[in-house]
């Protein structure tokens, strides 16, 4: 099958949305599929307005299709709802061609955070964006339900997994700071709520791992923290292990690859109980999901290291790129019967998402 993924987010972008992409696409491609990507590093772009390191292409609508059409795919699946995302679905719609999308990001209270628009007004818009899509990918049940109550459908779950080869335990000697350690890993953004991570009474050493508009102020206003910028590959994977306790204050997130990153680490996780963390860690005794976030920490430090890890390792990308496979449409609009159905597994993901 030939298969074209539209995306905004793409490198050299690091995050959750571009990690899942590449890496279900390389599953995909191993499983004999041809891929294509079509993200902002094929156009001219302009930083994104209060985020420069997000970069947005700005002559979609002139090369977009003509590059669809020359590849000529067999299913089209729209990742993000930003320019290119716009474009190719002003394209389909046109043409009459069925495509899939997947909602990754909380974009209405993400806006909120950032300019106090109200939620019910992107949702609007996200309402309208995913409307004509044969089938909408999410990757909980709770943001499954959180959608259905704001007039989504035609929702489809598509999971995540994690390198489990990656990330594992390794010797803590890596970090020479004040025991017990609690990390961050993720992007240093108000819409990722680091402040009440930051703002945490903590006997200990506090490190973030990431980059992000507000990493400059931070670093200033926080001296007694570490900020260490972004990792990535076995030097992200070496900050996981040689922690204590992961801290993730984040209310937006769709689900949170950290989460699995963290875990498959050996690391047990601290967090509200929100979509993500609820999907992630359930009752499994892996972490702490509490309103009160401290207390949280407090109990995630004393969860057992190999209850972590094994939880981690129910999560396989093979399995999340199967789904996605299954919940692709032909540009006919007849659901694919490219693989068999394979057994559900439960639904968890990481890298600085």
């Amino acid at each position: 099958m030939r298969i074209l993924i539209v995306t905004d987010a793409w490198f050299p972008q690091v995050n959750g949305v571009v990690r899942t992409l590449s890496t279900v696409a390389n599953e995909l491609r191993h499983m004999g599929h041809d891929v294509s990507v079509i993200g902002p590093h094929r156009f001219r772009t302009i930083p994104c307005p209060t985020y420069p390191d997000i970069q947005l292409a700005y002559d979609a609508g002139g090369k977009l299709p003509g590059m669809i059409e020359a590849y000529r795919p067999d299913a089209i699946h729209i990742s993000t709802e930003g320019p290119l995302g716009f474009t190719a679905r002003r394209y389909c719609r046109r043409k009459g061609h069925a495509f899939t999308t997947a909602y990754h990001t909380k974009f209405p209270e993400y806006i909120e955070a950032r300019t106090r628009i109200p939620p019910s007004w992107t949702y609007r818009i996200m309402r309208w964006f995913h409307g004509a899509a044969e089938r909408v990918m999410v990757s909980t049940g709770s943001i499954e339900a959180e959608l259905r109550r704001n007039g989504f459908h035609n929702i489809v779950r598509w999971s995540r997994g994690v390198d489990t080869a990656l990330f594992r335990p390794r010797d803590k000697s890596f970090f020479a700071d004040p025991r017990p350690i609690a990390l961050y890993v993720g992007r240093v953004a108000v819409e990722k709520n680091i402040g009440a991570f930051l703002d945490l009474p903590f006997e200990g050493s506090k490190i973030v791992v990431g980059d992000g508009p507000q990493l400059k102020l931070l670093r200033r206003r926080y001296p007694r923290v570490r900020f260490v910028g972004m990792k990535t590959g076995e030097d992200l994977a070496r900050h996981y292990a040689a922690s204590d306790v992961f801290v993730f204050p984040s209310r937006t997130d769709t689900f949170g690859l950290v989460l699995l990153e963290a875990l498959a680490s050996g690391i047990p996780v601290a967090a509200y109980p929100v979509a993500g963390p609820i999907d992630v860690i359930g009752d499994a005794p892996v972490g702490c999901l509490d309103e009160d976030l401290a207390a949280a920490v407090a109990t995630a430090l004393t969860l057992s290291p190999t209850a972590c890890r094994e939880h981690a390792l129910r999560f396989s990308w093979r399995n999340s790129a199967e789904q996605f496979l299954r919940n692709l449409v032909p540009m006919t609009g007849t659901r694919t019967a490219a693989i068999p159905d394979a057994p559900a597994v439960a639904a968890p993901d990481g890298i600085n998402s």
